[in-house]
């Protein structure tokens, strides 16, 4: 169970980060880790690509995937970070695209000069965490708690 204190801490991390690294597996199962720009709409995430990329093929092949976001610091005991695992589904659904493409415009303006939903190779991934580490070195260091979803 989570308090609403540590969902409040985690969803603003992510919030007011803008790229994540993700590790999907590729077909030699060594994971493969990977630096993308995100949105999100409390703890989903969304994730743009294109099909051909490494990433989608690694996710179509296994949709499970680990990744971490971190808040920039200045000093150690200012560390707070999240890393998660979770399940990525390709979003098919127009309105569920739409809303997250608006998502990506508002975060990213310079996304319409490389990317759009008609693009046609053009795939959005959901991702639903499964498991979440808060790392929060004002709590001390090393400090980490773990929530469940």
């Amino acid at each position: 169970m989570v308090t609403e204190a540590l969902r409040g801490q985690i969803v603003s991390i992510i919030d007011d980060v803008q790229d994540m690294t993700i590790a999907t597996v590729p077909e030699d199962g060594y994971p493969q880790a990977t630096t993308v720009s995100y949105v999100n709409d409390g703890l989903t995430i969304y994730l743009g690509t294109t099909d051909d990329t490494q990433k989608a093929r690694n996710i179509a092949r296994n949709n499970k995937v680990s990744f971490t976001i971190d808040r920039e610091y200045g000093t150690w005991d200012e560390i707070e970070s999240l890393s998660m695992g979770g399940i990525a589904t390709l979003v098919t659904d127009p309105k569920e695209q739409q809303k997250a493409g608006k998502q990506f415009l508002e975060k990213f303006p310079q996304v319409a000069e490389y990317f759009s939903m008609e693009t046609e190779n053009a795939v959005l991934f959901r991702i639903e965490p499964k498991v979440i580490s808060v790392l929060d070195y004002s709590k001390g260091f090393g400090h980490t708690e773990l929530v469940t979803l």
